[in-house]
């Protein structure tokens, strides 16, 4: 398996000596937040994985430029491990089906984590929901005109539940968890969510940690997640389980 490391700022030691110290954090969240703030303020980066339809697949680490979904990555594979090369190792699993390092393996979707990292998180978005929750049914990577959003990766039919935004208040907020991995629902064909990020409560406030695209951040930043959502269709929440 070829692996590509950019650490940016860190080193393997210094990685070591933060996954030690989030290991000694019982609760799953808390560790989750633990080690997701440090990590705010690293520039955001796009298409820093390595593979395609006729490219073989790389196992890549860069802590140097972070998209949303490779933020996750890192951080649900390290709240697990307690030394870099642990990480590496559940990073495979994390993202590639079966530990499997492959462009078609690579869980392309934010519910393929439900649906081949069950024994990691688990879909609470009913759970919290309730009756305002609503189940669509999507066929992943086929856009409307047909063609894929990602060439090589066969459609998906998958049900996918969200959280509409308008029927998010602060009851609703109160049910989310330190940690929950929040993905941004689209109604674009083809895909199940536009962006993700991660839930972090503190005192009365609810943010969410997330690789921002925009152009007025460019990196990992912290918004109150009430004031992000208001304009987008509406949420699916996975909550990590514990080890």
């Amino acid at each position: 398996m070829r692996t590509k490391i950019v650490l940016g700022k860190w080193s393997r030691k210094r990685i070591d000596e933060m996954l030690a110290e989030a290991s000694k954090v019982d609760d799953v969240g808390e560790r989750i937040a633990f080690l997701s703030r440090h990590f705010l303020d690293t520039p955001y980066g796009e298409s820093t994985l390595a593979g395609g339809p006729g490219t073989p697949e790389e196992l890549v680490v860069n802590l140097a430029a972070l998209d949303c979904f490779t933020f996750i990555d890192y951080v649900e594979a390290m709240r697990m491990t307690s030394s870099f090369e642990e990480f590496l190792e559940v990073l495979t699993r994390i993202r590639y089906r079966d530990g499997v390092v492959s462009y078609a393996g690579r869980n392309h979707f934010l519910t393929d984590w439900k649906e081949h990292n069950g024994l990691f998180v688990r879909d609470v978005t009913g759970l919290i929901g309730r009756s305002r929750a609503r189940k669509t049914l999507k066929t992943l990577n086929v856009r409307s005109d047909g063609s894929p959003f990602l060439e090589g990766i066969p459609a998906r039919v998958r049900s996918v539940e969200y959280i509409p935004s308008p029927m998010i208040d602060g009851d609703m907020l109160g049910e989310l968890h330190t940690g929950d991995y929040a993905g941004i629902y689209t109604d674009i064909d083809g895909l199940d969510v536009s962006h993700v990020g991660i839930i972090i409560k503190e005192k009365r406030w609810v943010y969410l940690r997330h690789a921002s695209s925009a152009t007025a951040s460019r990196r990992v930043v912290d918004q109150l997640f009430g004031d992000y959502i208001r304009e987008k269709p509406g949420v699916v929440v996975l909550r990590p389980l514990p080890e």
